[in-house]
């Protein structure tokens, strides 16, 4: 059994995650009382009878481990007790489903201290109240059903704990961490089937297929956002997702260059983030190529620069240096470094932020950003601030040739004079080149959780 294996042969510390947000609840001045969560209710389709495609509530799991539907927990703060509650056994569901978990089997499966069915719950929480409790009753505003009586206690708070949780969940303990390599490796699987797939491929859908057939196969029957594959051009638009492009150009008649496929699988609620960009016919035409290299070299210089208490936006802005001197050498940029940098020139090229935080969601809590700034280099960052130990963000350096962005650079007579034209002209079929992995914060490093290849030999020889 690998060391991987090991720690995920061990339950979710859901108790430790109570303890945390319990803790965070404190520091901002409460007392003690009770937290009250609810998994995601089962709701039908409208105008059908099958259920909503289920996803359970980030909050309830990362205090319970719990994939059930319709379920609740309790965690009581003074008495360090975490009670979770599932639905009791439904003849009718029976017919169709068989039998549900047991008390007794949940007891086992998660890291709780007890296991009630979810008609108990009004009961536990007046005897909370009871034993003379000053505290409050925590739970999150609109995620409590009508029949829950919270009335009991002191006071009920519906605004603290949300934000508690999400700031907890920025730093992962090993447990999470395990859950995102894991993530990590079967994408990796998945990007290789894409890339040998693409082989035989005649339109983007094959490769979407043979990606999530691979996470599937591997343990991830969930994907973390609709994947992305764009070929050729349509590689400039930042979340394409039409998917369904023939790889043949109508315009041409000949197979398109590359493709870019940002795509991860989420396994156990923990996702994986991955860009990588791969030729059609088992080579890069020099300028795709040319683009590739410098945005790899954005990315692994960045990585370098990562350890806990790093600024982010510091990064950031090191990223649009190297593609700065990058497109600088092949002529496409015109000027000197400083000043283009000043000019936020690079931003036509690199107009999104560097990364994000990463965990259950694949744009995870606790980034801050602020989307009304009015520096246009720093506006579309996901995270802001320094990087605490334990968090896990995504470093997605990419460099595109979309009209839409590029063109109102080039008609604005103050800032047309630093792209040239006639080189640019050359790139327009590059599309975008991004290039992603999701980075472990340590205190004097990094890990870097994703192995899907990126060398340019490695990737044309699995394209070839």
């Amino acid at each position: 059994m690998t060391s991987l294996d090991a720690i995920l042969a061990a339950k979710y510390p859901a108790k430790a995650h109570a303890r945390r947000v319990a803790e965070g609840l404190k520091a901002l001045g409460h007392g003690g009382g009770a937290i009250y969560l609810e998994s995601q209710k089962t709701r039908l389709i409208e105008d059908n009878d099958e259920p909503v495609p289920f996803r359970q509530r980030r909050p309830f799991f990362y205090l319970s481990g719990c994939l059930l539907p319709d379920s609740s927990l309790i965690y009581n703060i003074d008495d360090d007790q975490l009670t979770l509650f599932i639905p009791p056994v439904s003849p009718d569901d029976v017919i169709w489903s068989g039998l549900p978990l047991s008390p007794a089997e949940a007891l086992e499966r998660y890291d709780v201290d007890n296991v009630q069915e979810t008609t108990e719950v009004n009961a536990v929480l007046a005897a909370i109240a009871s034993k003379g409790n000053k505290g409050a009753a925590f739970a999150i505003g609109e995620q409590v059903s009508e029949d829950i009586k919270l009335e009991s206690f002191s006071e009920t708070n519906l605004t603290a704990l949300k934000g508690v949780i999400e700031k907890t969940r920025v730093v992962k303990d090993s447990y999470e961490v395990a859950l995102l390599r894991k993530a990590n490796d079967i994408s990796a699987k998945a990007h290789i089937a894409a890339i040998k797939a693409s082989k035989a491929a005649t339109n983007e859908r094959e490769i979407e297929a043979a990606f999530i057939a691979a996470c599937i196969a591997n343990g991830a029957r969930e994907q973390s956002y609709h994947p992305i594959v764009a070929s050729g051009e349509k590689g400039a638009t930042l979340h394409y997702g039409k998917n369904d492009e023939d790889l043949v150009d109508s315009r041409t008649q000949r197979r398109k260059d590359n493709v870019l496929i940002d795509a991860g699988g989420e396994y156990r609620t923990y996702c994986a983030d991955i860009t990588r960009v791969f030729p059609l016919n088992g080579k890069f035409l020099p300028e795709t190529r040319q683009i590739y290299e410098i945005v790899l070299q954005m990315q692994l210089e960045c990585i370098e620069m990562l350890k806990e208490g790093v600024q982010w936006e510091d990064v950031h802005a090191y990223a649009h240096r190297v593609a700065i001197k990058g497109l600088l050498k092949l002529g496409i940029l015109r000027g000197s470094e400083d000043e283009l940098f000043d000019k936020r020139i690079s931003v036509a090229f690199f107009p999104h932020g560097l990364g994000h935080y990463l965990g259950m969601d694949t744009h995870d809590t606790g980034g801050n950003p602020n989307y009304e700034d009015k520096d246009t280099m720093f506006r579309y960052l996901r995270t802001r601030g320094r990087l605490p130990a334990g968090s896990v963000i995504t470093v997605e350096p990419g460099i595109y040739f979309c009209r839409f962005i590029i063109e109102p650079f080039l008609k604005n007579p103050d800032l047309q004079k630093y792209i040239d034209t006639n080189v640019l002209e050359r790139y327009w079929a590059v599309g975008g080149v991004r290039i992603e992995d999701n980075i472990h914060i340590t205190k004097d490093g990094y890990d870097n959780l994703t192995t899907a290849p990126k060398v340019i030999e490695e990737v044309e020889s699995l394209a070839a």
